[in-house]
């Protein structure tokens, strides 16, 4: 772990500096509002239960600010940013804060969502600030593509989080619910103020904490699991057996893969644990 200089991370002054030196206006369409606000990134960072053997990966890195604070905490991070001009200035932000840890510091410029490897060892922990537009399927994706991530925390917006965290018979329980719970055991970790961002969101922000366990012993492939769940929600007023029609060719049918999976085909999409879903798929009729 490192002895690092507590003024290496950075401030408000800082971010906006570095940001005009840059010609960087955050953009709403990619999501970005940096994080201003060393206290958040510290706490973020111990939420997250991040140790000295971890190699963390961060998607958004943007201008370093978590990044720092997790390259005081890990054996080290590998950053994942689309921004042409953001991956550029990343290196020598980190090299001139923390030249000392400047060697355990990987930058993958990339979409997050086209990364199927990273260098270094495999990763242990995922800590990310996501942007809000794309933050679930970024989540699904980086989960499904590295197994070998066994805790994730995730600062999203607080709606999200509320989705994420959901069980069965929320209001908000949905396809995300599911199929996060597919992976991990999901749980809300704490709210962000707005104020800790620059420029400042008009939606509050909310930590998931994800420890990954083994998935539902099933049968189905995780593919049909979640087309399943898909077809589920995509009518989440009906009635699973003429929601999961389409899906199972017919409502009789859709009726039959219910009763063998132990589900009443009156339950709603809503009432469905992750387990229950893959029974489901698992008696889907080969068409």
């Amino acid at each position: 772990m490192s002895t690092t200089d507590p003024d290496a991370l950075l401030g408000p002054a800082d971010i906006r500096e570095l940001a005009a030196a840059l010609g960087v206006r955050p953009t709403k369409q990619r999501g970005q509002n940096f994080v201003i606000d060393a206290n958040t990134v510290r706490r973020i960072v111990r939420t997250a239960g991040v140790r000295p053997e971890d190699a963390v990966v961060e998607v958004g890195p943007g201008l370093g600010s978590l990044t720092l604070a997790l390259l005081e905490a890990a054996d080290r991070v590998t950053a994942i940013e689309i921004d042409d001009v953001l991956a550029a200035a990343l290196p020598a932000t980190v090299a001139a804060r923390m030249p000392d840890r400047a060697d355990r510091f990987a930058l993958v410029h990339s979409d997050a969502m086209r990364v199927t490897e990273l260098p270094g060892p495999p990763p242990t922990a995922l800590v990310a600030n996501l942007p809000y537009n794309v933050a679930v399927p970024v989540l699904l994706h980086m989960l499904a593509a590295f197994p070998s991530i066994e805790r994730t925390l995730v600062m999203v917006q607080a709606e999200v989080a509320d989705r994420l965290a959901a069980g069965p018979g929320n209001k908000v329980y949905g396809v995300p619910s599911v199929k996060a719970n597919w992976y991990a055991e999901v749980k809300r970790a704490g709210s962000i103020g707005r104020n800790v961002f620059w420029p400042a969101p008009n939606v509050d922000s909310g930590l998931v904490s994800l420890t990954r366990r083994d998935p539902p012993k099933t049968t189905a492939t995780r593919e049909e699991v979640f087309a399943a769940v898909d077809a589920a929600f995509a009518q989440r007023r009906k009635t699973l057996r003429a929601a999961l029609s389409g899906w199972a060719g017919s409502a009789p049918a859709a009726e039959a893969a219910l009763v063998a999976a132990g589900v009443s085909p009156q339950a709603r999409g809503e009432e469905l644990t992750v387990e229950e879903f893959a029974a489901v798929a698992e008696h889907k009729p080969a068409v």
